[in-house]
């Protein structure tokens, strides 16, 4: 089988998309993958250094003012011959987009060419790239239940993220062993993003100070940029706060902590669903479509999780909020028995399969 995978821009494109190859790997020793994305994002540096093959697109996304909007369209349509030589070079069974604006390219390329083809959809809210597919591919995978119903539910399945199926699978270490926090202490863990985040590690600087006298240990995810900072501004907290710059094992973290607040990114939450994990979410405002909160949404709405909108945090609400989760263990299992109903720990496995169904393979 080959097959060719594109995704564009971010890391809650491209994870998901490598979650999925790994798994094809262990099932079809023979199966051979070529990976088209941008020429600098981070997938033209994190795919070649996995061993992939790997071709990059002069491409743009269909944004900015009008007059830039017209010529990354004319980079696009360019794009689309690229992506034609690339197509008919590695002469792929499949081509498997998994947004952001480069798989737009070789997605509606093959389908030109009469290559089958399936979109992966992260968020609840539908991504532009997907957008323009969604009439030319002919399987769509998805996540959440708003994406499935605004999906042609003739071509529609709701599988969820192949992130979920890697961490489920995963061996994980124990949040108290990596920060010597003793075995019996219950633990939070706050995390607001690879990056962090500034406007919320102003409001931490205060909570933190509060939370330091309860009775659990706090492990909070600065960001590298702020770490030095908050570092010099906390350092007077108790041993009770556990300042870290950057997470390279959040599934561990999130497995065996009591509760963990994050960010509501496509992969995260795909995450905290498939551990089975406590959660209170605060969405980022600061993201296209406001996607992060309509993602958090569907997990409050079925009680899989609590959350507080960055436009109602301050110091006082979140320590409240902290607080009174973690004193009822009894909103705690609830939370992680909800979460377990919504995760697809299968993921993986159930895309593999439909990839099967559709080039008429058992």
């Amino acid at each position: 089988m080959k097959i060719i995978v594109s995704a564009g821009g971010t890391g809650g494109h491209l994870y998901p998309a490598l979650a999925l190859v790994e798994y094809i790997k262990t099932q079809d020793q023979n199966a051979q993958f070529l990976f088209v994305g941008t020429t600098d994002r981070l997938e033209s540096q994190v795919v070649p250094q996995m061993g992939y093959n790997y071709k990059g697109l002069h491409v743009k996304g269909l944004t900015g003012n009008p007059l830039q909007k017209i010529k990354n369209t004319l980079i696009f349509v360019k794009s689309l011959s690229q992506s034609k030589k690339i197509l008919k070079e590695f002469q792929p069974d499949i081509v498997i987009g998994f947004g952001g604006y480069p798989s737009a390219s070789i997605v509606l390329a093959a389908s030109q060419l009469k290559i089958k083809t399936m979109i992966h959809e992260q968020n609840s809210i539908i991504g532009l790239t997907n957008k323009i597919l969604i009439k030319k591919v002919d399987k769509i995978i998805c996540c959440y239940q708003k994406a499935y119903n605004e999906f042609p539910a003739s071509k529609t399945v709701l599988l969820g993220n192949p992130r979920a199926s890697v961490v489920y699978h995963q061996k994980l270490q124990d949040v108290h062993h990596l920060y010597q926090i003793p075995s019996s202490q219950k633990t939070v863990v706050i995390v607001m993003g690879s990056l962090g985040s500034s406007s919320v590690n102003e409001i931490m600087k205060e909570a933190l100070r509060d939370m330091q006298h309860d009775a659990y240990d706090v492990i909070y995810v600065t960001g590298k940029t702020y770490y030095e900072q908050m570092k010099e501004e906390l350092k007077d907290l108790n041993s009770s706060i556990h300042l870290v710059d950057y997470i390279d094992d959040m599934p561990s973290l999130i497995a065996s902590c009591d509760l963990v607040v994050s960010r509501a990114g496509a992969t995260t939450l795909s995450e905290i669903m498939a551990l089975s994990a406590a959660s209170l979410i605060i969405p980022s405002p600061y993201v296209v479509a406001n996607h992060q909160e309509y993602n958090a949404k569907e997990l409050v709405d079925r009680h899989a999780a609590r959350w507080i909108l960055e436009k109602d945090l301050d110091a006082k609400t979140f320590v409240k909020e902290i607080r009174y989760l973690m004193s009822h263990e009894d909103v705690l299992n609830d939370l992680r028995k909800n979460a377990q109903v919504l995760g697809k720990p299968h993921a993986c496995e159930d895309i593999y399969r439909e990839i099967l169904g559709l080039l008429e393979r058992k």
